[in-house]
Formats: C-alpha cells, sequence, structure tokens
C-alpha cells in the first residue's frame, strides 16, 4: 500500500515540551528595534535573520488546526469587545456567527446594529433583562439564565457556525444561575473545528483548566470610577 500524501495526514499536537528551545531562542533573540543590543546595522541584521528563521521553525512545528475554547475574564475592560472582535474577523471570512448574551439585555448595543449589516451569517440573541440590581428577582434571572443556556446549546452543536460568543456567561456561573459542568458539557457538542468564545467575570477554574486560550483583563484605570464618567455609546455599549 503506498503511503499518504502528506496533505492526507491530519497534524499531530506537538508533544509535551516539544518546541520548547525554540521558543526561548525566540525569547533570547528579541524583537529587535530598540531592545537589540547591536548597535551596528551588520550585527543587527544578523540578529534579525536569526530571529526570522527561528520563527519560520516555530510556525513550520504548530500546524495543528482545531476548534478553540477562549475565556475573557477578569475585571478590566474589554471582554465583550475581544469576542466581538472575533466575530467581525470570523463574519469578514465568510463564516457563519452566533452571539447569545447572559444578562444583559433591555437595549440594543451599537455593535449588535452595526453587525446586522451581515444578514443570515449572524445570529444574535440578548436573553437577559439586566443587571441584577435592576432586575430584582433571583428566580426570573435563573429561568432566562437556563434559557439562554438551551439556545446556547443549538448553536454549539451546529456544524455551520464557525465562532459561537457566550457573552457574560462567566457571570450567569458565578451568580450560581448555571453550573460550570453544564457548559463543560456543551462545549463537549461542538463539531471539531468550532471556536467558542465565553466571557465575563469570575470564569470558574474548571473552565480556565479546560480553555485553550485564557485573557485577563486587568484593571488599572477607568474613568467612571476616578471621574465619574458616565456609560457612552461607542465605548460601554
Amino acid at each position: 500500500m503506498s503511503p499518504l500524501p502528506s496533505s492526507a495526514i491530519p497534524p499531530q499536537p506537538l508533544a509535551p515540551g516539544a518546541g520548547t528551545d525554540l521558543d526561548q531562542a525566540a525569547s533570547d533573540l528579541g524583537m529587535g528595534g530598540d531592545l537589540a543590543p547591536e548597535a551596528d546595522q551588520q550585527g543587527y541584521r544578523r540578529r534579525m535573520e536569526r530571529r526570522r528563521e527561528v520563527q519560520r521553525q516555530r510556525v513550520g512545528e504548530r500546524n495543528l488546526e482545531k476548534g478553540l475554547v477562549l475565556v475573557f475574564t477578569g475585571d478590566g475592560k474589554g471582554k465583550t469587545t475581544a469576542a466581538l472582535g472575533l466575530a467581525l474577523r470570523t463574519l469578514g471570512h465568510g463564516e457563519r456567527v452566533a452571539v447569545v448574551q447572559f444578562i444583559k439585555g433591555g437595549w440594543q448595543p451599537g455593535e449588535a446594529r452595526a453587525l446586522e449589516l451581515f444578514g443570515d451569517a449572524l445570529d444574535w440573541h440578548a436573553l437577559g433583562e439586566g443587571f441584577t440590581w435592576e432586575t430584582q428577582d433571583r428566580d426570573r434571572d435563573r429561568e432566562l439564565v437556563q434559557l439562554a443556556w438551551q439556545r446556547s446549546l443549538t448553536y454549539l452543536a451546529a456544524a455551520d457556525r464557525k465562532l459561537v460568543v457566550l457573552d457574560e456567561v462567566n457571570v450567569a456561573m458565578k451568580l450560581g444561575y448555571l453550573d460550570a459542568a453544564q457548559v463543560l458539557e456543551g462545549l463537549s457538542l461542538r463539531p471539531p473545528l468550532t471556536h467558542v468564545a465565553l466571557t465575563g467575570r469570575g470564569a470558574p477554574p474548571a473552565l480556565l483548566e479546560r480553555a485553550d486560550l485564557v485573557t485577563e483583563m486587568k484593571l488599572v484605570r477607568h474613568p467612571f470610577r476616578e471621574q465619574g464618567v458616565r456609560a457612552q455609546a461607542g465605548i460601554e455599549y
């Protein structure tokens, strides 16, 4: 039997520790610019040529493709913004996206209006009724979260969605309205190349352990707290 062509052989994940030497070499060589120690152009060019070769090897080794679990959490601003940036990028590649918003509701944010331009390529559901101090009804909040989760499951299992955004789902888990075990089980329903982004403060440890990428937004300054600046269109919503 003749061997399979290389294009037919699925990429394999790196073995534990593989690529570490190249990663260290890339770190040692640095990013260049004024961070490089060489004062002369010839020495700088040699460093950057070596850095380019190391980077080519690093990229060549890492050829696995898979659906990713991406978590955006932390007290800083930008979690939803990051996830919707992925949505815009995915839509720009002609793929379909679903966004399910937990907790949030009662208003139409600017991003929802803007993304309407993509028509049927985007499904957007804001299935909450607002912040807990506005709703003041735990049973109703819990019911809406569970409804939002059931809607999410239909998209997680759908083969025609390249990206599913579960906005503020971490907060729903933090408040006790949704179990982390439910979410982890739902993530297992995804087709192999479907990505899912989960946003919100307080992502539980079990989700962080399951995730392929975790970004924690750190709060350093905020205009509402330090200056009394109200939420503004285009910035907060």
